[in-house]
């Protein structure tokens, strides 16, 4: 006769369980130098088509331009602050191609890139860095939500859009762009509990970048990955080498798909790195070895990306050339746009704050304009 206690004790891998752990090894499709992996690294997954990783390069080295420019204009005085996504490109391009236009992409503040290869004005994408605005594009429009600064507190508007949209009968999947420290949050939890239980077409990306700021993930949990924190929750949990373009875009498609296919959400980890400080008020210097950042580099993602096309005959020198003069001409375009001061209504400062202004907000309003008037008639004279 077996106790209550003894008839729960796990033995093994139920097979639903097992059906959520992620792979024992990140996937990848190329090794460090962008030559194929060896063995089956890529288990399952497809090599994404080649138009597709045509189009995932052009927007890396975009990407990577317009990162080094936003760096730039910061040390100039031009933006308040930028957090660069130096070395993450796979990741944040293979999150947007991962998409469909109609799909819904929930970013943090360090994913400026993405929005701009999501096809956002990228003088728009700079304007919260800027300390211009709270966002300066059309969140609705573009199906993209404003950037947060918070740590995972957008994970469960993610969520909760994606099961709206299910609701409603919408073909939508929310992406939620997260770090490694935004793991640590009550919010990232919540957020893979609700979306677990109420099967939720939403996809976690993970950065993991090694670093919450200054505190290494070794300080943030004892987990075998991040990857698991998914499956006690009932979440369909993946790992993927994040400098791989290949691998990232053929893990994110197949969990975007799971998502819209009625499947449930996906926690994909991403193992990455950030080559520059957390800002451009960091002093990385302080807790991580520079011989750590320069290894990371030479598993650089635009590099290995550039040699597998290039050894497939689907790149040519005319090729890149085209990409990085695109690439200086956007940059170019938002040197010169930033250069302009930016322009406010004060009246906005009323704006977005409830969706019936409270009386006290009107009349505060009200007093404002009297003061402006006043202030405009006196300046006439």
């Amino acid at each position: 006769m077996t106790t209550q206690a003894e008839h729960h004790m796990p033995t093994a891998a139920a097979p639903a369980e097992a059906g959520l752990l992620p792979s024992p090894e990140p996937v990848r499709f190329l090794d460090d130098d962008g030559a194929p992996a060896p063995g089956d690294a890529h288990g399952r997954y497809e090599r994404p088509p080649s138009a597709l990783l045509k189009r995932a390069y052009d927007a890396m080295v975009l990407g990577r331009r317009f990162d080094a420019q936003a760096t730039a204009l910061t040390k100039q005085g031009r933006l308040a602050v930028y957090p660069s996504s130096r070395g993450q490109e796979a990741c944040e391009i293979g999150a947007v191609l991962a998409l469909r236009e109609t799909d819904w992409l929930f970013p943090t503040y360090r994913d400026t890139m993405a929005l701009a290869a999501r096809g956002i004005d990228p003088v728009e994408a700079l304007t919260l860095l800027r300390g211009s605005w709270h966002c300066g594009y059309d969140p609705v429009a573009t199906r993209t939500a404003p950037q947060c600064t918070p740590l995972a507190t957008h994970a469960p508007h993610a969520v909760g859009v994606a099961y709206a949209a299910r609701r409603r009968g919408e073909d939508a999947v929310a992406l939620v762009l997260i770090g490694d420290g935004g793991t640590s949050e009550g919010d990232f939890h919540e957020a893979l509990n609700f979306a677990a239980v109420f099967h939720a077409p939403v996809v976690f990306l993970v950065q993991n970048n090694g670093f919450a700021i200054s505190v290494p993930l070794s300080r943030q949990t004892a987990a075998p990955s991040l990857a698991h924190k998914g499956v006690g929750y009932g979440v369909r949990s993946e790992r993927v080498d994040g400098n791989d373009p290949l691998a990232v875009l053929a893990v994110l498609t197949d969990a975007v798909e799971w998502a819209r296919a009625g499947g449930g959400p996906v926690l994909v980890e991403a193992h990455t790195y950030r080559v520059e400080p957390h800002t451009n008020a960091d002093d990385d210097a302080r807790y991580r070895d520079h011989d750590e950042v320069e290894a990371w580099k030479r598993r650089d993602p635009l590099a290995r990306l550039e040699a597998h096309l290039r050894a497939r005959g689907e790149l040519t020198d005319d090729d890149v050339a085209a990409a990085r003069e695109a690439a200086e001409a956007y940059a170019a375009d938002v040197r010169a746009r930033l250069g302009e001061e930016p322009t406010g209504d004060p009246a906005d400062l009323f704006a977005h704050v409830f969706a019936e202004p409270t009386p006290q907000l009107r009349e505060q309003a009200t007093w404002l304009a009297e003061e402006l008037s006043h202030d405009a008639a006196e300046g006439a004279r």
